[in-house]
């Protein structure tokens, strides 16, 4: 994370991020997450099934793909000065762009929207991130994610 002073937040509107690292998507984490989420479709954890469909293979759920904004945002994200803690606040738009294909690497991209201080040491962040499939043209997705920062 890059850290950040109160004073300077409004010069990281615009901000772009450096990509993250690559992670690649297992069948073994797709196989939890349908555990995790009781999502047990055969496209995520059926590969002979899976085989059949255009696809060729089983592919992430969508919603995997996006829980890894949260392992991703440790190289992206902006810290403020005095940070003591941080919070999911939701999003404003998700878009499932294309599938991410087992044993595929992906990795994030972020853009700084919007930084708004809503009460003293609060800030909430807008930041736009895109999710990059490696040798794909089109991302797994992209989103709106809202963040709330308190700093002391």
């Amino acid at each position: 994370m890059k850290q950040v002073s109160r004073q300077s937040l409004a010069d990281y509107i615009g901000y772009e991020s450096e990509p993250t690292s690559w992670h690649t998507v297992t069948q073994e984490a797709i196989n939890q997450f349908a555990d995790c989420t009781l999502d047990h479709q055969f496209i995520h954890v059926d590969p002979e099934r899976a085989r059949e469909t255009p696809f060729g293979g089983t592919i992430a759920h969508g919603f995997l793909s996006l829980s890894m904004l949260s392992h991703f945002a440790d190289e992206f994200s902006l810290m403020v000065e005095g940070f003591k803690m941080g919070l999911n606040y939701g999003f404003d738009k998700v878009r499932f762009m294309a599938p991410v294909r087992e044993g595929k690497r992906i990795r994030a991209r972020a853009n700084v929207l919007d930084i708004a201080e809503t009460k003293p040491g609060q800030y909430r962040f807008k930041v736009q991130v895109t999710i990059e499939i490696e040798g794909e043209e089109k991302p797994a997705l992209i989103a709106e994610w809202l963040t709330m920062q308190i700093v002391a």
